[in-house]
């Protein structure tokens, strides 16, 4: 079994408070490099791509660099998720090591970084960007449209990109979550809505639909725990410990055959699914 990418979640802990991220009851935790490393080993023959995040700041990690050259020397490409407050700090580190993609989610910004340091933040990224894009693609995200109380914010953002990317496309408002709007080479503009993360709750999807879940990823919490996709971020699915079994013994475990089956025949096996409104 091979998977497009494989989340792995460095810390859950962040320097952001989002009314709209997930609030987990799990204890704060930062993997530990040699923790790391063991994952590195155990995903190695499933995929090629790992994704530093489910919840949390991967640049607050206090090994953020060593953890890339353990990546690195596990030949495996990594993708990080982030909003952006720490580029500045982390650049040299972000630079001098081999980042395959990096999505900086600017509507963070809105709750977090006040109006007088707005620009100085955004131009800190747009910077970075600029450097980077030679080696790493960069995705900007406005994952907030619809929102009216937003509509200011996702404004100014847009003009700022606009004196900073002047050949970009001028229609920078259109949803565009799945490509994204060139802006630069290997730099993009994301626009969608904003989605809402699955609580065991309200029921989202229908019961008939498929999923990225089990077929095109898995994802590995900070304490090791196996859930099926990057939103479970409760670990409410739990597959089994990375650190306890071999991650093809989790894979093939009745439960997740289970779930991976379903979706392949366009069927919900989990009650926890069914509040996932994020499904294809």
């Amino acid at each position: 079994m091979k998977f497009k990418k494989i989340y792995i979640e460095i810390t859950n802990s962040c320097n952001f408070n989002c009314s709209f991220c997930f609030q987990t009851g799990r204890a704060k935790a930062f993997m530990s490099p040699d923790d790391f490393r063991t994952i590195c080993q155990k995903v190695k023959p499933f995929t090629s791509y790992i994704y530093l995040h489910v919840l949390g700041e991967p640049l607050l990690h206090p090994h953020f660099e060593e953890i890339l050259q353990i990546a690195a020397e596990n030949e495996l490409n990594v993708n990080i998720t982030t909003n952006g407050s720490l580029i500045a700090r982390k650049q040299n580190v972000l630079l001098r090591n081999t980042i395959r993609q990096i999505n900086i989610s600017l509507h963070d910004a809105e709750e977090n970084i006040t109006t007088e340091n707005l620009e100085s933040y955004l131009n800190e990224i747009f910077q970075y960007a600029k450097l980077a894009a030679n080696q790493t693609y960069v995705n900007l995200r406005l994952w907030n449209s619809g929102e009216t109380t937003s509509n200011d914010f996702n404004q100014h953002c847009i003009e700022e990109i606009r004196q900073h990317f002047p050949e970009a496309n001028t229609n920078l408002s259109e949803s565009t979550k799945e490509k994204g709007i060139k802006l630069a080479d290997h730099i993009f503009l994301q626009t969608a809505p904003r989605f809402e993360w699955p609580d065991g709750g309200e029921d989202r999807s229908p019961e008939n639909r498929t999923c990225y879940a089990l077929r095109d990823q898995i994802a590995i919490l900070a304490e090791g725990t196996v859930v099926p996709c990057c939103l479970d971020a409760d670990g409410n699915i739990n597959l089994g410990n990375v650190f306890e079994q071999d991650l093809e013994e989790i894979l093939q475990s009745a439960r997740a055959q289970k779930i991976r089956n379903g979706f392949i025949n366009h069927r919900i096996t989990e009650e926890f699914c069914k509040s996932c409104g994020f499904y294809i």
